[in-house]
């Protein structure tokens, strides 16, 4: 039983160890195909918070994993947190990672967010939103275009595929030339178009309608949510398309 015992956990930490290994790192097909990692592993370089030159301390690299400490929250919120953006702007992309969010939990992944603070206080000013959130125990799971892998008040999933809370959930986000699609956990779960008279009607009919710029950038930067909650990302990589 010893030896068996000694065994299983050798395995375990073998199968750990190869995991640590494969994430965060692009395969050869992937770098010929033009592939970039968006995230290392090891450190923050290619992002800072909103408005910031830098990114919060309340973003933690553990393990290969980046992830939003709550242990310091005060009146509910995080102070040295913030929305996560990416240096660049992109246009026609394909995004990938994963993310798993804590029990309770509600995050988002925003794409053409235009940083500009003298116009736009946050990121959902002007960036649309995929939704990160644990449906069972928050309130927006009560909501209609609220859930997970949704785009945020706008389209609901057409199946949803989220896994239980705590467990990695794959996400994708396909936008080219105003054909926008995203995946969750393989799945494609919204299809819609872009800048075109439906789009603009349906952010009329939003929440979003109070803010005029929203969903109208064609270019701009990736945002991972700081929505006052514990939240990892890995694996995050992106192609220009």
């Amino acid at each position: 039983m010893l030896k068996f015992i000694c065994a299983l956990m050798l395995l375990t930490v073998s199968i750990f160890v190869t995991a640590q290994k494969t994430n965060n790192c692009l395969s050869a097909t992937e770098k010929k195909g033009g592939w970039k990692l968006l995230f290392d592993g090891k450190t923050t370089n290619g992002w800072h918070s909103y408005g910031k030159t830098s990114v919060g301390n309340a973003w933690k690299i553990e393990d290969g994993v980046l992830r939003l400490d709550t242990s310091n929250k005060k009146n509910g919120k995080i102070p040295d947190g913030g929305n996560l953006l990416t240096d660049d702007e992109y246009e026609n992309f394909h995004l990938k990672l994963e993310w798993k969010i804590s029990s309770g939990g509600n995050s988002g992944i925003l794409f053409y967010v235009k940083e500009d603070l003298a116009k736009y206080n946050e990121p959902y000013m002007t960036g649309p939103e995929m939704q990160v959130l644990d449906n069972e125990l928050h309130a927006d799971g009560k909501l209609f275009r609220h859930r997970a892998g949704d785009l945020y008040d706008l389209i609901n999933c057409s199946k949803e595929t989220v896994k239980p809370t705590g467990e990695w959930n794959q996400a994708e986000i396909v936008s080219n030339k105003g054909k926008l699609s995203l995946f969750l956990n393989g799945t494609k779960v919204v299809s819609t178009s872009m800048w075109n008279d439906d789009w603009y009607k349906m952010l009329a009919k939003s929440k979003f309608k109070q803010w005029a710029d929203f969903g109208t950038f064609k270019k701009g930067k990736l945002c991972l949510q700081d929505h006052d909650n514990e939240v990892s990302f890995r694996n995050i990589k992106l192609k220009k398309l």
